[in-house]
């Protein structure tokens, strides 16, 4: 059976109708600076609290070394998002699967985050739709868990376009933009995601 998704030296790189999802590069550094820069405000609300030191060249290296380890450990996932537009790149975000925990759990929690320019345009419900049966169906995992700010409305579409369902409600839960917030937990079970596979709840 084919796959949207292929591995070269163990990483994987996920395809989707628009989207290409793979771990940073060296060579991504300019638009990730760029982008993040450019969508600080935007994302400032939304994000633990980072400076301009946490854009520099150096600190991008030690990330991208350490996407590329856990990868290969198979602890965590950290993509950048691609608009493939006639066969060019064009990054437009990035997606973690983060925290995988195996033996009786087979969780993963899912975070990501969008450009500014990019918003709103449906590209990070179809990163995740891309994300979903990489995990469920290569990790072989059996929940994926999300969380959000109460008033992050586009991130609650993003989620229910995808199949996940409101499960609770955590105070205080992680830290964003140097204060504990509290967010809406959402999740997707294996079983759930069998259903969407099947037709029986449409998918996005």
């Amino acid at each position: 059976m084919f796959w949207p998704w292929s591995v070269a030296g163990e990483t994987p790189v996920l395809r989707g109708p628009h989207v290409l999802l793979r771990l940073p590069q060296m060579r991504d550094y300019e638009p990730w600076y760029a982008l993040r820069r450019q969508s600080r405000d935007f994302l400032k609300p939304f994000e633990p609290r980072w400076s301009e030191v946490d854009l520099g060249q150096r600190v991008y290296a030690a990330r991208v070394r350490r996407a590329r380890q856990e990868a290969l450990d198979g602890t965590d996932y950290s993509f950048l998002i691609f608009r493939m537009d006639a066969g060019r790149e064009e990054l437009v975000g990035g997606l973690t699967l983060s925290n995988i925990r195996r033996r009786a759990a087979q969780f993963v929690n899912l975070g990501y985050w969008m450009g500014q320019p990019h918003a709103g345009r449906g590209l990070m419900t179809e990163a995740v739709a891309t994300v979903i049966p990489f995990a469920f169906d290569t990790l072989d995992l059996h929940r994926i868990h999300a969380a959000f700010l109460p008033d992050n409305t586009a991130s609650r579409r993003v989620l229910e376009k995808n199949g996940f369902v409101e499960e609770g409600f955590a105070k205080h839960y992680l830290q964003i933009d140097g204060r504990w917030a509290d967010h809406v937990l959402f999740g997707l079970t294996r079983e759930r995601y069998d259903q969407l596979r099947l037709g029986r709840i449409r998918y996005v």
